[in-house]
């Protein structure tokens, strides 16, 4: 059988504080690690999700509605469970890696780091949403 959690694929958090969020693969450790004998990955997921957005909102109510918070955890793959998407959120992983578990300031980067990109994606994809109804 192939491997098929590799970094890009969206999952879903099974089990823990984030069940149920989405998340996006960093990192994979099919083999495990001297630490952690078993297979698990990196995530970055999206915790607290963007809020809907109407066409006749203002520019200060459609910012604040758009903001996510996300977080950054290593998990066991039996706790992951993969979707048939993969997206191409290109995370910095000098970044978001799992060195930034050891320090809280790098842990509040990495997920800064994370946050930035879930928005910036988000951004962009409702910009396409507006062009496709004005057409």
């Amino acid at each position: 059988m192939g491997k098929f959690m590799k970094s890009g694929k969206v999952v879903l958090v099974l089990n823990g504080r984030f069940a149920g969020r989405k998340a996006v693969i960093v990192k994979n450790y099919d083999d495990g690690t001297s630490e952690k004998p078993y297979g698990h990955a990196l995530v970055a997921g999206i915790d607290r999700y963007p809020r809907k957005v109407t066409k006749k909102m203002g520019k200060k109510k459609l910012s604040q509605r758009s903001k996510i918070k996300s977080f950054v955890r290593v998990v066991n793959y039996n706790h992951l469970m993969p979707t048939r998407y993969s997206v191409d959120v290109n995370i910095d992983k000098t970044v978001v890696n799992k060195d930034a578990f050891r320090d809280p300031g790098k842990r509040r980067k990495a997920r800064r780091e994370a946050k930035s990109k879930f928005e910036e994606r988000y951004k962009t994809e409702i910009g396409r949403a507006s062009c496709r109804e004005r057409v």
